[in-house]
């Protein structure tokens, strides 16, 4: 079963750069510098304007990044899991809030720290482009496709190696081309995600159970029935 996609490698083939003294990121992080937070569901990590003094990298759970327009409407713009680094504003202040999805673990870091070593900034950097990636990926799906087309590419890019970038690897060579979801957000945190109504993203998501395409297991789980297929349906393949 899958969640949200990380766009930072954390895996143990993942390179790691070594940090003066021949220490990695992985190190650094389970050093005594960082502090290690472990907080509930629908916890506020920091709010749009708070000092960024420290940033965060993701162990355990999943983190959404959003903006409040003056009159209350909101846009998630960003969703992290683990091996992802957030709370690197370009100012001094945060530019965005954070809330963990689903019960998370974070590793609060000093900026001061990363800023003393160069591998440690290098391995942050390339977290951080990654995430840049992505978001020209989110304004794309914005911009462009249909309703349909970005509920259905926010389902696939839960599918490991299958829904994030410009193509997907294809069916597999044996067995079923289904996926099992865990979906971490609400309604209307997806809606939010997507610039759509909750109403549209709740009308899309029975058709797409109407017509075969999903199964629900569960009320926080989605089976996708043929991946491949919609794949096809969000405009990627």
């Amino acid at each position: 079963m899958t969640t949200l996609y990380s766009a930072c490698d954390v895996s143990e083939k993942a390179p790691q750069p070594a940090a003066a003294g021949g220490e990695t990121w992985a190190d650094f992080v389970r050093s005594a510098r960082t502090k290690s937070l472990r907080l509930a569901e629908h916890t506020i990590v920091y709010y749009e304007g708070d000092p960024a003094d420290r940033f965060y990298e993701i162990a355990e759970g999943a983190v959404m990044l959003f903006k409040l327009l003056p009159d209350g409407r909101r846009q998630v713009v960003g969703l992290l899991g683990p091996g992802d680094v957030f709370g690197l504003p370009a100012g001094e202040d945060h530019d965005s809030a954070s809330e963990t999805l689903v019960p998370s673990v974070l590793k609060a870091i000093e900026r001061r720290d990363v800023e003393a070593s160069v591998d440690l900034q290098r391995h942050v950097n390339q977290c951080l482009l990654r995430q840049i990636a992505a978001l020209r990926d989110h304004a794309v799906l914005l911009g462009r496709k249909s309703a349909f087309e970005r509920v259905a590419s926010y389902l696939m890019r839960m599918v490991p190696n299958r829904g994030v970038g410009d193509h997907c690897r294809g069916r597999p060579d044996v067995g079923v081309d289904e996926a099992v979801l865990r979906i971490t957000m609400t309604r209307q945190e997806i809606a939010d995600y997507l610039g759509l109504t909750i109403e549209t993203v709740s009308r899309i998501i029975s058709d797409m159970k109407r017509k075969g395409y999903l199964v629900a297991d569960r009320q926080d789980r989605l089976r996708i029935t043929d991946v491949c297929h919609l794949c096809r349906q969000s405009g990627m393949h």
